[in-house]
């Protein structure tokens, strides 16, 4: 940084256990999508180990983090980041198809999963022709098509009306125990943390445990 070294955490300890959901609060610019984009293998920390299974991710080099972001880790993002030249499915399956797998057989289980998240009937729409919540939804679709262990949301109800952000998160919820996922969800908002087992409060680089 143009003033020197700007230390985002510092002596900063964070555990999932398999199974667990959890939530973590804090205000604009403290960290939390930092601390996302650390445990999703995004970024590299400066310092410190982030282990994913009982690995350091980053003792692997660009291409083996690549796979394991793609085959082990699904991303939810607060603004949906869908290609606009794609439809609904070809949004799902592209992770997939990037995996090796042949199209045809992409295409197929990314309709199962549309099905999942009750929009079979809109696969052939394009981004623009789906709400928002039906945006989220797709993906939602997308970052679980390969089977991930973790599922990280960084603010996934943030461009949703209040209405429709509670019908993204019980369907959160609901996946989250029918594919024995691992999830972290960051949120400013506490009715977001209220579905969650744990709740975690970053500040000042430190997160602390609420309940």
């Amino acid at each position: 940084m143009p003033k020197g070294v700007l230390r985002i955490f510092s002596g900063l300890h964070f555990e999932l256990e398999a199974g667990d959901i959890a939530a973590v609060m804090g205000a604009s610019g403290v960290g939390k999508t930092t601390l996302l984009n650390l445990l999703g293998a995004l970024d590299r920390p400066t310092e410190g180990t982030v282990y994913l299974d009982g690995e350091d991710l980053f003792a692997r080099d660009e291409m083996e983090l690549a796979r394991i972001r793609n085959r082990k880790i699904g991303f939810v993002f607060q603004f949906f980041h869908l290609l606009p030249e794609f439809t609904a499915l070809e949004n799902v399956s592209l992770p997939l198809m990037i995996s090796g797998l042949d199209r045809l057989e992409a295409l197929k289980k990314g309709l199962d999963i549309l099905r999942e998240v009750f929009l079979e009937d809109k696969a052939h729409c394009r981004p623009a022709q789906l709400s928002a919540g039906e945006q989220q939804r797709v993906a939602i679709a997308r970052a679980l098509i390969n089977e991930p262990k973790l599922l990280l949301a960084d603010e996934p109800t943030g461009n949703l009306d209040w209405k429709t952000g509670e019908l993204i998160l019980r369907l959160l919820l609901d996946l989250h125990k029918r594919k024995g996922l691992s999830s972290i969800l960051v949120t400013h908002n506490d009715k977001v943390a209220q579905f969650c087992r744990k709740l975690y409060v970053m500040e000042r680089g430190e997160l602390k445990l609420l309940a």
